[in-house]
């Protein structure tokens, strides 16, 4: 029911998308001054949202879509005292980056992927007003020195997009992954905004290397994560795109690798509404005919 809710709201007009958000948030301390915060009144996940919480800086991961800017500066605000400082956007999709502009009228300053800008930029939906692009950008890395922790702010290439970003917190190791984790679930790659399955595979080993059996994980969407959790999330997709490469090497068409359902071992853990089995094969089809 999750599932179907969120391809409702992500599909939908942002009308009747207001109808699936919630209008408070709940907080789950990940590791000290480090929170997860999620719909309070609602079942439906809506997209990850990370806060750091420090007597220097308070840091915002992703700020969810536009309505919600409010219910969230009030979470902040109760978890921090004031609004936050910075906001890191890990991605250019409007559920992480809908209410940047109410956040920086409230005092933050924005900072992402020299590409996520470019793309927010020339789409009228998204670049709304003043505050509402990132105003500061970088290419490959930026490390940020606040609350007796460094905040590890590292590029992933042509992954779920071509503008995303993950951070590490050394001193806590915790990592926030973006999009590059749909835990439990076919990701959604893409491949419209740059993203491609070699770079999202690329992209999840390498947050695997640079991590323990300790590291914990804060995913775009789903629960937080431990290694052993991405590695299975990982390890499925390289299976499946295994899969479809060989029927691709019989000759098969699209509809007939479509019919004959290569992912159907994955389909009761991993389909959702959005990305369905259906979908993921049709992508990984793409990958292996297009990349």
């Amino acid at each position: 029911m999750k599932k179907l809710a969120l391809l409702s709201m992500l599909a939908a007009p942002l009308a009747f998308a207001q109808d699936w958000m919630p209008t408070a948030f709940d907080h789950t301390e990940v590791s000290p001054g480090i929170y997860l915060l999620t719909g309070a009144d609602s079942e439906l996940p809506v997209g990850a949202t990370s806060l750091l919480v420090g007597d220097e800086y308070v840091v915002l991961i992703d700020d969810s879509f536009a309505p919600l800017g409010p219910a969230l500066l009030e979470k902040i605000e109760e978890l921090a005292g004031r609004p936050a400082d910075f906001i890191i956007n890990t991605h250019a999709h409007g559920d992480h980056t809908g209410s940047n502009q109410f956040q920086a009228e409230n005092g933050a300053i924005i900072v992402a992927h020299d590409n996520l800008r470019s793309r927010m930029e020339n789409d009228p939906e998204q670049n709304t007003g003043p505050g509402a692009l990132p105003i500061i950008t970088f290419s490959d890395q930026m490390t940020f020195h606040i609350n007796g922790i460094e905040a590890y702010v590292f590029h992933i290439e042509t992954a779920h997009t071509d503008g995303d970003a993950a951070i590490l917190f050394r001193e806590a190791n915790v990592i926030v992954a973006g999009d590059l984790l749909f835990r439990g679930m076919f990701p959604f790659i893409d491949y419209d905004s740059g993203g491609s399955v070699s770079g999202y595979k690329a992209g999840m080993q390498q947050l695997i290397d640079m991590s323990n059996d300790d590291t914990e994980f804060m995913p775009g969407h789903g629960p937080v994560a431990s290694r052993a959790d991405v590695q299975q999330d990982l390890d499925m997709l390289i299976d499946a795109e295994k899969r479809v490469k060989a029927l691709l090497n019989k000759g098969m068409s699209e509809e007939d690798i479509v019919a004959a359902n290569p992912l159907a071992d994955y389909h009761d853990d991993y389909n959702w509404g959005f990305i369905t089995t259906e979908r993921m094969t049709r992508t990984l089809i793409r990958s292996l005919t297009t990349d």
